[in-house]
């Protein structure tokens, strides 16, 4: 067997992101878990994130390494010619394969429950994933509280299980069971599964990574994120170029369906409204009043609400750094789409899609693709920055305490007394300032040093902190760029990607 996965006993059908047997990284959330067979309790855990990331195999790989009984009930896809009685049958159904015994299909969810507290038994470890929960509570407004009720009542009872509620939906999670004050104190841990860290993508190009130019590399990455079931797709004997013409310049293909998917499934408040949010987002960052200002509609709730669906389904992120200056909160709160398929699919695919779709699209090079090295510059910045942890060792800060770490951007002032800033990633300890430079170029020379000496020159900041500068490159440094001295660190993307 494949030693990048183990066997595991599958007491379910598997979801389409199973389907491949990679496992990398996790270990974090893995040791969340495993801490819970500890207590002399049962235990509720809600599992959060973005579509495609990992969510149902992180659990069941939980599962196998724990050697566990796993049963996984999955929700139906809600449409309109779909009803509460089918996702019953189908949760019946699935809990019966699970089983090896035929149960009913049962009248309402509580019955359903009393189905699977009678399937789970007593005396062995037994983890419980409910996935796509939010379709299961589609069409029953009571769905959570009798879920509530029969936790309480019966399914608690059971000292060696897990259960664990998931979805891409994050915030109906939110909403209904974390900030419902009918779960306050019944949920053990509530994981949130990020993209997986560059050290870990790398894996998925096995043996063939020693081979390959990096800028191969960076560029699926540059594309696809942290994304495990994206990086399931690659064919490692393919090149770049081909890779990506394979996943979304074709007919079906996953990154030419995945967007629209995505939308259906996560984004069910709002979507019109987070679709146009992400679109002014591909370019840079905006706070909520530039959105707003954008949008030409009154800054209210409803672009606030629709952010935050959006930073819930991972789409989005809110760079809440600090004022380096004041060391307090930024007023400001800017917001930076941090999903590289997003602004890929919107600025190469979208255009496309009728074509790809016929099946008459043909992609030569991504360096042919119009306007792709901003692209890609904004891509290998946001790789970096959603992988800010790893820079920590690599500045030499060990067990320093961080008070902020975001891009920090400062508007000029209206008469020109005040110049613009904008800084790739500030990283903040109570007395140092790390202003971090991020390049993606063919050739990088000294010019990189005055662009960056500018910078440090129009950074605002208090008394009693030294500002100590860093350059996060990937293409061909100039020697006289690292013999000059000014930069305090100099890290290849490589060393990010723990090469």
């Amino acid at each position: 067997m494949d030693d990048k996965c183990g066997s595991v006993v599958r007491y379910a059908p598997q979801k389409e992101d199973n389907m491949k047997c990679s496992f990398y990284g996790r270990d974090e959330q893995i040791a969340d878990l495993e801490r819970l067979w500890g207590k002399r309790t049962s235990s509720f855990v809600t599992c959060r994130g973005r579509r495609r990331i990992g969510k149902s195999t992180l659990i069941e790989h939980f599962a196998e390494v724990s050697g566990a009984r796993f049963i996984m009930i999955e929700g139906l896809r809600p449409t309109k010619n779909l009803s509460n009685e089918a996702e019953l049958a189908h949760f019946s159904s699935q809990l019966s394969a699970t089983a090896g015994r035929n149960f009913n299909v049962p009248s309402n969810w509580l019955n359903a429950f009393l189905d699977l507290d009678s399937a789970i038994g007593n005396g062995r470890r037994t983890v419980v994933l409910l996935d796509e929960i939010s379709w299961m509570a589609h069409y029953d407004p009571s769905f959570a509280g009798t879920l509530k009720t029969a936790w309480d009542r019966y399914l608690k009872k059971h000292p060696k299980l897990i259960l664990v509620v998931c979805g891409s939906v994050s915030s109906w999670i939110r909403e209904n069971i974390i900030d419902d004050g009918a779960f306050f104190g019944r949920r053990s841990l509530d994981i949130v599964v990020p993209e997986l860290p560059l050290a870990e993508c790398v894996k998925f190009w096995g043996k063939s990574l020693e081979r390959l130019d990096l800028r191969e590399v960076i560029d699926i990455l540059s594309v696809v994120g942290g994304i495990p079931r994206y990086l399931e797709e690659l064919t490692t004997a393919n090149s770049a170029n081909e890779n990506i013409r394979s996943m979304a310049f074709r007919p079906k293909s996953i990154l030419r369906t995945d967007f629209d998917e995505m939308f259906q499934d996560v984004i069910t408040r709002q979507p019109t409204m987070c679709a146009r949010i992400i679109r002014l987002l591909v370019g840079d960052s905006m706070s909520s009043a530039e959105i707003a200002e954008k949008l030409e509609i009154d800054r209210n709730g409803n672009v606030n609400k629709a952010l935050q669906q959006l930073e819930e389904a991972g789409l989005v992120a809110c760079d809440e750094g600090k004022n380096p200056e004041t060391g307090e909160p930024l007023r400001e709160k800017r917001y930076r789409l941090r999903d590289n398929y997003c602004r890929f699919y919107l600025k190469y695919i979208e255009p496309e899609k009728d074509v790809i779709d016929k099946g008459q699209y043909e992609l030569g090079t991504l360096d042919q693709l119009e306007g792709w090295n901003a692209v890609k510059g904004l891509a290998f910045e946001n790789l970096v920055v959603n992988n800010s942890a790893a820079l920590r060792p690599l500045l030499g800060i060990g067990k320093a305490m961080i008070t902020s770490v975001a891009p920090y951007r400062r508007a000029g002032s209206r008469d020109g007394t005040r110049s613009g800033l904008q800084v790739d990633l500030l990283l903040q300890t109570r007395r140092t300032a790390y202003l971090i430079e991020v390049k993606r170029k063919a050739e990088i020379g000294r010019e990189v040093i005055g662009e960056v000496e500018e910078k440090v020159r129009l950074l605002p900041k208090r008394p009693g902190v030294s500002v100590r500068t860093a350059l996060v490159y990937e293409g061909n440094l100039a020697p006289i760029v690292e013999a000059d001295g000014y930069f305090d660190a100099i890290i290849p993307f490589r060393r990010l990607l723990g090469m």
